[in-house]
C-alpha cells in the first residue's frame, strides 16, 4: 500500500461527546473515502483538520470567551472554563446544548486544531497538569485554529480538477503553512496571520473563477460580500454565483441553486437552504451548515454532514 500524505483522505472519529460541536462524534465523522485529491477526494475526512475532541484538552471551552446572547445562555471571559466542562475535558450538556441555550457551542469548529495545540505543541500535557502552561496555550489555540481554517481549504482547492494547473502552487502554500503550525509556542505567536490569510485568500479566489468557470455561461452573479440578510431568493438560480463574504442570514433559499457557487466566509445564520443544491459549492465548511436550516431534500458538498438539528 502506498504511503499516505497530509492530503489524503481517511475515515475518522473522534470522541462523541466531549465538545458542544455538532460536527464532533462518531456518527458525523463517519464519511466514506473517495479518493485522493487527484482523483475527487473528500477533504473534510482528513483527521489532521477534523475535531478530534477526545485529544484536545477542552480549548475551545476554556480558551475562548463568549457573551450572553441568544448563542450562550450565559458569557464567560478568555481563559476561564465553562463551568460545564468537566475535569475530563468533556462536555456536563453535550447531548442538550440547543434546549439550555448554547446552540453557539454546536457550530463551532477548530478544524483540528485544538488536537495540535494539545498534543504537538504541548506534547500531551495539559494546562491542569502544568498550570504555568494555561496561558500560553490558551494565547496559541486561535492562532492555530486559523492557520488550521486556512490549511481545510487549501486542501479543498488541491482536490478540484477545474484548479489543476494551481496545485503545485497550492501544496507549496499548505506546506508553508502546515510546517508554521508545528512551531514552539514562541513562534506561533508571532506569526503575521493576516499576511498569511490575504496570501491565501489570494490564491482561492484564483481557484474560485476556475471553478466557477465551468458554469453555463451567463449563469455567473458577482454578489461577493453583498447585503442579502432576508433576502427572498427561494428557487434562485445562483449557479457559479460568488458569494463570498456575502450576509445570507435569514434568507431563503429554499430550492436555490447554488451549484459551483462560492459561499466562502458567507454567513448561513437561520437562512433556509432546505431542498437546497449546493452541490459542487466551494468553500463551505460545516459550522456554515449548522447554522443554517435545510432538509432531507437539501444536497450538500461530498464530505459534510447532514445537521442533525435539519428537519427531515
Amino acid at each position: 500500500m502506498a504511503e499516505r500524505t497530509r492530503y489524503d483522505v481517511v475515515s475518522e472519529t473522534c470522541g462523541a461527546g466531549t465538545c458542544g460541536s455538532e460536527t464532533c462524534g462518531s456518527e458525523t465523522h463517519a464519511t466514506d473515502t473517495r479518493g485522493t485529491p487527484d482523483t475527487g477526494g473528500v477533504i473534510s475526512a482528513n483527521p489532521e483538520l477534523r475535531a478530534d475532541c477526545g485529544s484536545c484538552f477542552g480549548l475551545c471551552c476554556a480558551a475562548l470567551p463568549f457573551a450572553a446572547s441568544a448563542d450562550f445562555a450565559v458569557g464567560k471571559p478568555a481563559g476561564q472554563p465553562c463551568t460545564h466542562l468537566g475535569e475530563d475535558f468533556r462536555c456536563g450538556i453535550h447531548d442538550r446544548l440547543r434546549e439550555r441555550g448554547f446552540p453557539g457551542c454546536t457550530v463551532y469548529d477548530c478544524f483540528g486544531a485544538g488536537q495540535k495545540v494539545s498534543q504537538v505543541t504541548f506534547g500531551g500535557v495539559s494546562w491542569r497538569q502544568r498550570p504555568d502552561t494555561a496561558q500560553r496555550m490558551f494565547a496559541v489555540f486561535p492562532v492555530l485554529r486559523q492557520l488550521h481554517e486556512l490549511l481545510r481549504h487549501l486542501a479543498e482547492a488541491v482536490e478540484l480538477p477545474a484548479a489543476r494547473s494551481l496545485h503545485a502552487e497550492i501544496r507549496r502554500l499548505y506546506d508553508d503553512i502546515d510546517t508554521l503550525t508545528r512551531q514552539e509556542p514562541a513562534t506561533l505567536l508571532g506569526i503575521d496571520v493576516p499576511a498569511l490569510r490575504a496570501r491565501t485568500g489570494d490564491q482561492l479566489l484564483r481557484v474560485s473563477a476556475l471553478v466557477r468557470a465551468e458554469a453555463k455561461p451567463g449563469r455567473k452573479k458577482d454578489r461577493r460580500g453583498a447585503d442579502l440578510f432576508g433576502a427572498r431568493l427561494a428557487g434562485a438560480d445562483l449557479r457559479g454565483a460568488d458569494l463570498r463574504g456575502a450576509c445570507l442570514i435569514a434568507a431563503d433559499l429554499t430550492s436555490a441553486d447554488l451549484r459551483l457557487a462560492d459561499l466562502l466566509g458567507a454567513d448561513l445564520r437561520d437562512a433556509d437552504l432546505s431542498g437546497a443544491d449546493l452541490t459542487g459549492s466551494v468553500f463551505v465548511t460545516q459550522p456554515q451548515l449548522q447554522q443554517g436550516k435545510g432538509d432531507a431534500r437539501t444536497r450538500i458538498p461530498r464530505g459534510l454532514t447532514r445537521p442533525a438539528h435539519w428537519s427531515a
